[in-house]
């Protein structure tokens, strides 16, 4: 298969390798010469523009987009619309709003698929987590693509119809809020307890066989390897925990919908109270850390 995959960033760039290293062709292009010139470098077709992607994709065109949700979304479309018709593919792979995929799939002449990507750059060698929303008949024509970027065929799916693949990666990014947060809570609690503990230790003990082990605890013993396992430690980690988009998002929707969430609802309070001069909590530095563990997201520090 032949795809286009229009943004090179970090996410953008393990498609791109993820793609070819299952044997099919790339097409690629960015606004950042570098940034296309290492894809070329790694086995892709590069391109100067969206025209002369489009061009060389021919008459069936598979586009991914891997471009920041928002403005740059319907800028991309914006700059496809006029070479696109019924019979082409386009997928989002990022964090757009639900109900903005809605809107683009009625817009757009191609078949639109929304795809919640999960797994950060840790993607690289494990592959992604996808959650699809839009036409079946799209989805699994992208199928060999999708094995290729995502774990294998186990790790992505169609979730339903247009807009639904961004809404389950919503409810996703949600959870793992709350999950950050009750990590960071219990490790704040053993931090400042009746013992003093090895923290590293802790976190890999319960990763081997306990019922609450999991990646994100994995991300928790690396911190504290890294960063130091004391309570008045993990170096120079800030208590600011960027982000909360994403789970602004699932809040509003719980709300509309009279779902109770208030697990996810304080963390993301929490999250925001981190942005107070003085605040000094260890859960929240915590939390801030382990976003650089699975996404590479820039670490706050002290001053």
């Amino acid at each position: 298969m032949q795809l286009g995959v229009l943004g090179l960033g970090r996410m953008g760039r393990i498609v791109v390798d993820r793609t070819l290293a299952a044997g099919h062709d790339v097409v690629a292009f960015d606004l950042d010469d570098d940034a296309v010139a290492a894809a070329a470098d790694a086995g892709a077709t590069p391109v100067d523009s969206v025209a002369e992607l489009a061009a060389e994709l021919g008459d069936e065109k598979r586009i991914w987009l891997m471009v920041p949700a928002g403005e740059p979304v319907d800028a991309a479309l914006a700059d496809l619309e006029p070479r696109l018709d019924g019979d082409d593919i386009v997928v989002d792979g990022g964090n757009s709003h639900f109900e903005d995929s809605v809107r683009r799939a009625e817009e757009t002449d191609a078949a639109y698929l929304d795809c919640g990507t999960s797994g950060g750059p840790a993607g690289a060698e494990l592959g992604f987590s996808l959650m699809v929303g839009g036409p079946q008949w799209a989805y699994d024509e992208l199928s060999p693509v999708f094995d290729a970027v995502a774990t294998g065929p186990e790790g992505h799916d169609r979730m339903g119809p247009a807009g639904s693949g961004h809404y389950v990666k919503m409810v996703h990014n949600g959870v793992e809020y709350a999950l950050m947060q009750t990590y960071g809570e219990g490790f704040e609690l053993l931090a400042n307890g009746r013992y003093d503990l090895d923290l590293e230790s802790v976190a890999r003990t319960w990763n081997n066989g306990a019922v609450i082990r999991s990646w994100l605890l994995e991300l928790c013993e690396e911190a504290f390897r890294e960063e130091g396992t004391d309570a008045d430690e993990l170096g120079d980690v800030a208590d600011h925990v960027a982000g909360g988009s994403t789970g602004t998002w699932t809040v509003q929707e719980a709300l509309e919908q009279e779902v109770p969430v208030p697990l996810i609802y304080q963390s993301l309070a929490e999250r925001f109270g981190s942005r107070a001069p003085e605040s000094g909590r260890f859960s929240r530095r915590l939390a801030n850390r382990l976003r650089y563990g699975f996404g590479r997201h820039e670490v706050a520090r002290e001053e």
